[in-house]
């Protein structure tokens, strides 16, 4: 007679919850391990937030992997609907999780600003975890500079262009963000004024995201900066009653993300004195060196051209304090 086989009942939701572990812990290995091998050296030359986010992502992947070859009796007597709130719970996590940081991968700066990092005969560069410095050779500088990086945007992207307004005497201090966010580096300047005393004269300054996170430091922090200069941003509060603070608008003309309209519109919210420079031709990514941005206008004039304007309408307003 053939034998009768035996169904256990439970081996089929058992396996279910198998294969969903197993799929959920190579999601949360491989995709991180793929961002750290595709952006590796950005990565390692930013704030090490992203990095430690990565491995701790990676992590879980592993515990995930190996509490599937463990067999856990008390689970399969938990009731189904709780299987089934905890597996769409995982589920929404882990989009949500691995979608930021898929998000979050960084612009790249260009080679040419990589090497800038090397510095000149004209300029020091000093490489930390939180910041880039760029202090003038020579005399020590008693203007300074605090930039905040545009989203995304890798913080060298900055150094070509930033090296120039130092070359003029001033320490330019580059934040690293926090997974290149503004918004998680807004007291950020506070360490680099305090560690620098001899600057009399402060300027916060910002690209796009970074332009209005410099904004609301220089609203929150009256009297602590002289100077607030706008790399294709506008601030979200109102400085327009602000008679202590210098402020310099620079802004592109076929800029897809900060269009004209946007800087118009924003005019009201900045004092009345404030000096606007449109760089005709000029785009969103010009404002740095990390190459084209998806979503960005089409420039109709050469990036070289573009920076020495905004250089130079930089420069005015530090030689103005």
């Amino acid at each position: 007679m053939p034998r009768e086989e035996v169904l256990d009942p439970e081996s089929t939701p058992r396996r279910r919850r198998a294969r969903f572990s197993v799929v959920t812990g190579i999601l949360w290995l491989v995709v991180p391990l793929v961002l750290f091998v595709l952006d590796r050296p950005v990565l390692l030359a930013g704030n090490p937030a992203q990095v430690i986010a990565l491995a701790a992502c990676g992590l879980i992947g592993v515990v995930l992997l190996a509490r599937d070859r463990s067999d856990d009796p008390g689970s399969a007597h938990a009731r189904p609907w709780l299987r089934v709130v905890g597996r769409a719970l995982g589920v929404v996590v882990t989009l949500l999780v691995l979608g930021a940081l898929v998000w979050l991968r960084p612009f790249a700066a260009t080679p040419a600003a990589v090497a800038a990092m090397s510095g000149s005969t004209e300029v020091r560069i000093t490489d930390a975890p939180a910041h880039i410095i760029i202090t003038p050779t020579g005399a020590t500088p008693t203007r300074g500079l605090i930039f905040q990086p545009g989203a995304r945007v890798d913080p060298r992207a900055y150094v070509p262009m930033l090296s120039q307004v130092s070359r003029q005497g001033v320490l330019v201090v580059v934040v690293k963000q926090p997974f290149n966010i503004g918004f998680l580096a807004m007291t950020a300047p506070h360490a680099f004024i305090d560690g620098h005393p001899e600057v009399t004269s402060w300027v916060i300054a910002g690209h796009s995201l970074g332009g209005v996170v410099a904004s609301t430091f220089a609203h929150d922090h009256p009297g602590v900066v002289k100077g607030l200069v706008l790399w294709a941003s506008y601030p979200v509060g109102s400085l327009a009653d602000r008679t202590d603070l210098a402020v310099a608008s620079v802004s592109g003309s076929r800029d897809g993300f900060t269009t004209p309209a946007d800087v118009e519109a924003s005019k009201a919210l900045l004092p009345g004195d404030t000096a606007y420079t449109r760089v005709d031709g000029a785009v969103h990514s010009f404002f740095g060196d990390y190459g084209d941005q998806p979503g960005d206008g089409t420039p109709t004039v050469g990036r070289e051209q573009a920076q020495q304007q905004i250089v130079a309408a930089t420069v005015a307003l530090m030689d103005g304090l």
